[in-house]
């Protein structure tokens, strides 16, 4: 799939876009902490978020690229093909990340590529399914995170979950998958501090993006001030005001996620059913 050529053809879509990002940063902002939403299988958003990315670039802008779709336990793989004496192409990466069968990846080796071609760190920036797991049953703290969650993001973790998973959870399992929801979002902030003196771009799904209950509440006060959450969104999603700015684009032709639920698809693969 050739994003570039889906984004030519985003003049014949109702999408609603804000100011490109390089005209509406700070004058000072050479290195820009930027979050970028995404419903995962929706072609357009991804599209013009990497004409975004594009944009950021040539504006001289060197960040880190954080990236949602890499597992924490794969970083020494991504280094290492980094390190390879041939130049790695952008499935070598991903390849080296696990290629998790939960991603589309047409949809984001031109990010890995552009990354890449600019020497930009390739941050693995998600927590393993193996270590939500070990959070939902054995907590937060005994697994290195923070176990203080605020009570209005563990709250609005466990609703989204449970309308995402088509009652397919009870409220004591949402309870607990949403520790691993705030396990995912801390790790991510702390990627972001790790990197956010070169900048950051992070590619995540919405619900790590929004700056109520996501990623920017983990983030220390001096990296969440120079931080920008960009929502991805579908026409007629209510949540625009959890970020700082929002694209609205045409909703992917997709199943019913329920029955795709049903069949067991993986959450990655599910697109507006999946809350991260």
């Amino acid at each position: 799939m050739n994003l570039r050529l889906i984004a030519t053809c985003l003049a014949a879509c109702a999408v609603t876009t804000s100011p490109s990002i390089a005209a509406t940063l700070p004058a000072n902002a050479a290195a820009p902490v930027l979050m970028l939403g995404e419903v995962h299988d929706n072609a357009v958003q991804h599209a013009l978020r990497l004409q975004a990315f594009e944009d950021l670039l040539a504006t001289g802008a060197r960040p880190a690229l954080l990236m949602e779709q890499f597992d924490r336990e794969r970083q020494a793989d991504i280094d290492k093909a980094r390190a390879a004496p041939l130049r790695p192409d952008a499935e070598a990466i991903v390849q080296a990340g696990g290629a998790s069968k939960g991603w589309n990846w047409d949809f984001y080796r031109p990010f890995i590529a552009l990354a890449l071609a600019n020497d930009l760190p390739i941050v693995a920036a998600n927590v393993s399914r193996r270590d939500a797991q070990r959070v939902m049953t054995g907590g937060l703290a005994p697994s290195g995170f923070e176990p203080e969650v605020p009570a209005d993001i563990a709250q609005a973790h466990a609703d989204e979950i449970s309308g995402s998973h088509c009652g397919m959870v009870d409220a004591a399992t949402a309870r607990r998958m949403a520790t691993a929801q705030a396990a995912r979002d801390q790790f991510m902030a702390r990627e972001i501090e790790a990197n956010a003196a070169r900048g950051v771009v992070l590619l995540a799904g919405n619900g790590h993006v929004r700056k109520d209950t996501g990623v920017a509440r983990w983030l220390s006060a001096t990296t969440r001030a120079r931080s920008t959450a960009i929502g991805f969104l579908e026409e007629g999603d209510p949540n625009a005001a959890a970020f700082d700015r929002v694209t609205f684009t045409p909703a992917q032709t997709r199943e019913d996620p329920c029955a795709a639920m049903r069949r067991g698809a993986p959450m990655g693969a599910m697109g507006a059913s999946s809350p991260g």
